[in-house]
């Protein structure tokens, strides 16, 4: 059982600051008589020295050392460690800009900027310092853990790329004022269907995470997902079209035409124009024969005016359907093995955002043929007009009273 000392003791320690602690944990040392201070030690885990201080504070009251506003004296307490080592700031600095700046003779070129590694770096210097003290030295540096950024081109942007941002943003005011649809498209990265790993984690008990393959080769039975995305920009609504074939023109305009089917002609019902953004490459890419010849067809079909606005070269994370869909698709299948096309569908239709997006998704079973080739003369009989400004970007293909 405690006795009354311990007893008081733990009651007491954690109510007071330290000036009391050291005068309490005296108190009770003396009381205690020979041997006292050692048990109060015991007992509260305080050094032997601290309570000794605490009975010489309360011998001396009056002495001028202990300054009772204060609850230790001045120059009490470990000093930091840039008291210590006055330079120890400019080495840490000194290690990691030549890190960043590809000094060869940096100890740290060939090795992981880790903690660990920068203190074994500092103590084989001669510095007595810790990886917590490091971490906290690096904040107040203005350092943070920074992952790599994607900022560097290999080829100069284009002269006009910021040109071609304000055009396609005044040509979608311009349709959004008219109430007439304004779509942004491109596939998402294509999916491995089977149980194989999907990056992100999801809340699991202890132990009891999904057990998924130990490797990602494609299992050719269950093949792969090709997801088309189209994202209207005005209803804040996203359109997947899951293929199991082939990435191609043909089948990216078959997915805007099943966008129209399914929820354009619900929202405009009038309309007699479709303004699309796209990437500058891929399968509607502006430099795609193919895709002009579709998208010529399905102007026909549907009696639309189709406006294709490409973004420059290089520029494709600008398209909104990343950032505003398929962003969000990637959030909501997190951690979740895509075994077949049944959950790739449902994850994809269950992806909303705080701001009311709504997605629906439909499979696409269709084959699409690879390698379709357009002759030059075929292209004359697409009733295309190329606007003013970079008509290889630009351009509108309106319906014909004769089909293609």
């Amino acid at each position: 059982m405690e006795t009354s000392v311990e007893i008081r003791i733990k009651t007491m320690l954690p109510h007071l600051n330290e000036k009391q602690k050291r005068l309490f944990l005296a108190t009770e040392a003396k009381a205690l008589g020979y041997g006292g201070v050692s048990q109060v030690s015991r007992i509260s885990g305080i050094s032997r020295v601290t309570i000794t201080q605490g009975m010489k504070e309360l011998e001396n009251p009056d002495d001028d050392t202990y300054n009772v506003e204060r609850c230790r004296r001045e120059g009490g307490g470990r000093k930091r460690i840039d008291q210590i080592y006055p330079e120890i700031k400019a080495e840490l600095d000194k290690l990691l800009e030549s890190y960043t700046k590809g000094d060869p003779e940096n100890p740290l070129k060939w090795t992981s900027k880790s903690m660990r590694n920068l203190e074994n770096a500092l103590r084989g210097k001669g510095y007595e310092i810790s990886d917590t003290t490091i971490g906290d030295l690096l904040k107040e540096m203005g350092y943070s853990l920074q992952a790599n950024r994607k900022d560097l081109a290999l080829k100069p942007s284009h002269p006009d790329r910021n040109q071609q941002f304000e055009y396609i943003n005044a040509q979608v005011q311009k349709y959004i004022e008219d109430n007439q649809p304004v779509i942004s498209i491109d596939t998402k990265k294509k999916e491995n269907i089977g149980n194989f790993e999907n990056k992100g984690v999801e809340y699991s008990k202890k132990k009891e995470a999904p057990r998924v393959l130990d490797h990602d080769f494609p299992i050719a039975e269950l093949g792969k997902a090709v997801p088309y995305g189209v994202y209207d920009i005005l209803n804040n609504t996203g359109f997947v079209n899951v293929g199991i074939s082939n990435d191609t023109a043909e089948f990216a305009v078959e997915s805007i035409r099943r966008w129209w089917k399914h929820i354009g002609l619900k929202y405009y019902p009038k309309a007699k124009k479709l303004l699309i953004t796209a990437d500058c490459g891929g399968s509607n890419g502006y430099r795609v024969r193919l895709w002009k010849v579709k998208l010529q067809e399905i102007s026909n079909a549907l009696d639309l005016e189709i406006t294709v606005l490409h973004f420059p070269p290089g520029t494709s994370k600008w398209n909104k359907i990343e950032h505003r869909l398929f962003s969000f698709i990637s959030k909501n299948w997190r951690g979740k093995p895509l075994i077949d096309l049944a959950v790739i569908i449902n994850l994809i239709a269950a992806t909303t955002t705080e701001k009311g997006l709504v997605v629906e998704c439909i499979f696409d079973d269709n084959v699409y043929q690879k390698g379709i080739k357009v002759p030059d003369n075929f292209l004359e009989f697409i009733n295309i007009t190329r606007h003013d400004f970079h008509g290889e970007w630009n351009y509108t293909i309106a319906p014909q009273q004769n089909n293609l």
